[in-house]
């Protein structure tokens, strides 16, 4: 056990690492806002590969920020650097890239994402990527249907990473944890300052960024239940009180995350643009592959740990009939903490990978909590194996069903399977059934 003044030490240093986080944020949101009080700015850098694969950009590309009507209200043509910039007012636009002011055989990769849609508030300034290369060429059925179930199984496995310490928390504790998501979003904006801001003038690299900010995430859970949940639990609050409060802290974290960062969307330096692998029937960027070995090694290394480890057998007890295993003679108490330390990191660590694949914003983790959710629901309540079977399906689901549907309902097809799979099987997939009453 730790002695009260090595905790309060830990304690101290982990609140002076969370002030220069959010001061370094406050700090460059202010610059940005500076920059423009009363416009915003859409920009971005269009780049080919040249014949050595070193990525060089294109210049003379003319881009057009256009309202729904088709009305123009801005143009920009890249430079040499293949860089270009829009100054508009607040609202939503299609930035257009003119494809007869491509150079002579470059293209689009994704044609059917431009236009692309954008929304400003004062002050924005966002960025828009449209790379180029060679489109995938989808047949009517199989090329496409291989394409999403890879792209499925990169957002399962990350899905799964974030919701794991979601369920855990869940069977040790009984509180569902609305303020999970903003533990992603959390991982994801602290290795934002480490690696693209800067703490005290010193930028590095991502990896390392990402290491840091796992260990902060997690030290930030275990304070979180110390100072807030523990003293709950001792006090005999229910779960309705502790499911409300759950939400009460969603709403504020993420709303700080917003006043800090700003409602503008951002980007990691490293590993950015990558040019995709053509495996014929598939593509994926380097990144991706990375981050998917990744994801299964961490996801293996979670299950060997839950299975054989001390720690991992107790959670897994305490998981399944808390009052038989505290009457056994283990610690409860040392358990919960363990889980929500664990799992603040591992969503942490899922922030990071998200945002590596998409961007960060402010309420990044609460669009993907409700994946979580329908992972953990579709996996079975309570149990790490059902989270990270059901998000998978989730994964696989939500991308396959724009075969059908468009693409920006994915979502709801995730939680039109689970209405389905839990009204023929309420425990959900790998859950047990239980008798009430």
């Amino acid at each position: 056990m730790l002695s009260s003044s090595m905790f309060h030490r830990g304690l101290r240093l982990l609140l002076l690492a969370a002030a220069a986080i959010v001061g370094t944020l406050g700090a460059s949101a202010t610059i940005a806002s500076a920059q423009s009080d009363d416009e915003a700015i859409v920009k971005g850098t269009i780049t080919d590969t040249d014949d050595d694969g070193a990525r060089v950009g294109v210049a003379g590309v003319v881009i057009s920020a256009l309202d729904a009507e088709g009305t123009e209200f801005g143009r920009s043509t890249t430079d040499g650097d293949g860089n270009w910039s829009i100054g508009l007012s607040a609202g939503t636009y299609q930035i257009l890239v003119d494809v007869d002011s491509l150079p002579e055989g470059v293209s689009l990769r994704n044609p059917d994402k431009n236009p692309a849609e954008v929304r400003l508030i004062e002050g924005d300034e966002k960025s828009t990527l449209f790379p180029l290369g060679e489109a995938l060429v989808e047949s009517a059925g199989g090329v496409r249907v291989i394409q999403l179930a890879v792209d499925g199984l990169k957002v399962g496995l990350i899905i799964a990473m974030c919701a794991i310490g979601l369920s855990l928390i869940y069977g040790t504790t009984g509180l569902t944890n609305f303020a999970h998501g903003e533990a992603v979003t959390f991982g994801a904006m602290a290795a934002y300052v480490f690696h693209v801001v800067g703490v005290f003038g010193f930028r590095m690299p991502l990896i390392p960024a990402t290491v840091i900010t796992v260990v902060i995430c997690g030290a930030s859970g275990g304070l979180f239940n110390r100072l807030v949940w523990a003293k709950m639990r001792r006090r005999g609050a229910s779960l309705i009180a502790a499911l409300v409060m759950s939400i009460g802290f969603s709403i504020l974290f993420r709303y700080v995350m917003l006043f800090q960062f700003g409602g503008r969307a951002g980007f990691y330096d490293d590993f950015r643009l990558q040019t995709k692998w053509d495996f014929g029937v598939f593509s994926i960027a380097p990144k991706d592959i990375v981050l998917m070995v990744l994801s299964i090694v961490v996801l293996v290394g979670v299950a060997s740990a839950l299975q054989f480890t001390r720690m991992g057998k107790a959670m897994r007890a305490v998981s399944d009939n808390r009052d038989l295993a505290e009457s056994s003679g283990i610690d409860v108490e040392r358990v919960i903490s363990s889980v929500w330390i664990a799992g603040s990191a591992l969503a942490g660590l899922g922030g990071v990978f998200l945002a590596v694949t998409e961007s960060i914003s402010w309420d990044m983790g609460f669009r993907v909590l409700l994946l979580m959710f329908a992972g953990v629901t579709l996996g079975g309540l309570g149990t790490a194996y059902g989270a990270l079977f059901g998000s998978i399906i989730v994964g696989l689901f939500i991308q396959l069903s724009t075969l059908v549907i468009p693409t920006d309902m994915k979502n709801v097809g995730a939680l039109i399977m689970l209405v389905l799979i839990l009204l023929v099987r309420p425990q959900g997939l790998l859950g047990r059934r239980e008798r009430i009453g």
